[in-house]
C-alpha cells in the first residue's frame, strides 16, 4: 500500500518562513496580503499586466516605464477606487 500524500503544511503559503510564531491568523493575513501584492497589475497608463511593486506605495510598470503612487500593498485602493469613481473617472 502506498502512501497518499497530501497539502499538509502548505496552508501557510508565504507566510511559511515564520514557522509557528505569531500565530495562525497573523500568518494568514501576511499570506492573503503578499500574494495580493505580488499578483500582476495592469498598468493604468498602457494598459498591460505588468506591474511591479519597487517601494512603499511605489509602483512600475515594466513595459512603459510608467512610475506612479498607489495603496501600500496593492496599486489602486478600495478608497482610491471610490474616489474615481465619485469623479467620475473610474478605469475598469
Amino acid at each position: 500500500m502506498t502512501k497518499k500524500y497530501t497539502k499538509k503544511g502548505r496552508k501557510t503559503k508565504s507566510a511559511g518562513r515564520f514557522g509557528p510564531r505569531y500565530g495562525r491568523k497573523v500568518r494568514k493575513l501576511v499570506a492573503n496580503i503578499e500574494e495580493k501584492m505580488r499578483s500582476p497589475h495592469k498598468c493604468p497608463s498602457c494598459g498591460h499586466l505588468s506591474v511591479k511593486r519597487i517601494g512603499t506605495g511605489i509602483w512600475k510598470c515594466k513595459k512603459c516605464d510608467y512610475t506612479f503612487a498607489g495603496g501600500t500593498y496593492i496599486p489602486q485602493t478600495p478608497t482610491m477606487k471610490s474616489l474615481l469613481r465619485s469623479l467620475g473617472g473610474e478605469e475598469k
